[in-house]
């Protein structure tokens, strides 16, 4: 009985064992590449919208009018706290932005050397880096519907007040 068990557990891990063949050795290295081109693009990306933000919130918002309606009322001048809070927004978003990226450029690396050196360790966390940045792009965009539909909702209900 002992000797059935133990045959039937080898079978069952030869079963559902997977192997990575030369082939799939080479995908997963190309994907790892492009990975890591798409991850530090998203970070060029991020630098460039963060420092202009700051441009537009010192250098260029003196030289640049900008329009703006509070109560009803035109004004000409973004005011100093208004400044601040752009500049704090942006840098909240290019935070969350970052999130994801980080994990597609662990994922990047750690899959490299672990096929490089034959890791199982680190490809399992490889994988495991892959699996937080889609969970990661995925809250994201939930998150991102959801504002978006309760600022839909909330001009509706704006709306629907005034007439």
């Amino acid at each position: 009985m002992h000797n059935l068990q133990l045959l039937f557990m080898e079978e069952n891990q030869s079963l559902f064992s997977l192997t990575i063949d030369p082939l799939t050795k080479s995908h997963l290295n190309d994907t790892a590449k492009w990975a890591r081109v798409l991850a530090i693009l998203t970070i060029v990306v991020l630098i460039i919208v963060f420092i202009f933000s700051i441009l537009s919130a010192t250098v260029l918002n003196n030289s640049m009018t900008m329009n703006l309606t509070v109560n009803g009322q035109i004004r000409e001048e973004v005011s100093n706290s208004m400044r601040v809070g752009m500049v704090i927004g942006s840098i909240i978003m290019i935070g969350i932005a970052f999130i994801p990226v980080y994990f597609i450029m662990q994922f990047s690396s750690r899959i490299r050397r672990a096929l490089a050196a034959n890791d199982q360790d680190l490809l399992n966390d490889s994988f495991s880096n892959l699996k937080k940045y889609f969970r990661a792009l995925a809250i994201i965009l939930i998150v991102v519907i959801a504002l978006y539909i309760l600022v839909f909702f909330l001009t509706m209900i704006s709306g629907s007040f005034q007439k």
